[in-house]
């Protein structure tokens, strides 16, 4: 059950449509933090499996990059995806509150709080099958996961593990060839 969905009480004055023209874009962050599109399809493409759907990674690319579209279209996961961003940032400045910047750099096993985050954000996107592919990247590391730290390699691992579960199983349903962005019917949502 969504909060949204329990009765009760409603907020007041809530708009039919958000005007969200003047937002700032999360792929324009994750540029100016060294991320760009090209590097997550490039990541995900490096551990790409043959599938139904996708059988070529011509196929893949097109249909991961749909699904990274719609992923990022979600001004929650931006937020989270973001917060990832800042507190990858504040360790790097020494300012995360219990841990010293040594203990940050060496990404102690103890820090378990950035595969928290990871695996949130590979849920919120593909469900329980997204924690599979994010706990695939998070081991394996492909592209530009190799160089992140160890906030953003978790953060941007549970991105594109989110993105590459939904590559196969929406895949598997119309090859990329889709224009609608949830093709199952009876399903809506990121996770469809």
């Amino acid at each position: 059950m969504k909060l949204s969905t329990i009765n009760g009480k409603k907020k007041e004055n809530q708009p039919e449509e958000v005007n969200n023209k003047k937002a700032r874009s999360i792929m324009k962050i994750m540029k100016e933090a060294g991320i760009s599109e090209e590097a997550l399809v490039s990541s995900a493409m490096e551990l790409y499996v043959p599938h139904p759907g996708v059988e070529n990674k011509d196929i893949a690319q097109k249909v991961f990059k749909r699904e990274l579209k719609l992923a990022l279209s979600d001004p929650n996961l931006c937020i989270l995806l973001y917060a990832g961003i800042l507190l990858e940032k504040e360790g790097e400045e020494g300012r995360l509150p219990g841990m010293s910047k040594e203990t940050y750099e060496k990404d102690l096993t103890y820090l378990i709080v950035d595969e928290v985050i990871g695996m949130s954000i590979a849920k919120y996107i593909s469900g329980d099958k997204g924690i599979f592919e994010y706990v695939r990247f998070d081991k394996l590391k492909p592209g530009i996961l190799s160089t992140l730290g160890p906030f953003l390699d978790d953060v941007i691992a549970g991105l594109i593990g989110g993105a590459s579960a939904n590559m196969y199983s929406r895949g598997k349903d119309d090859g990329g060839k889709a224009k609608k962005p949830f093709p199952r019917s009876g399903k809506s949502g990121i996770a469809g």
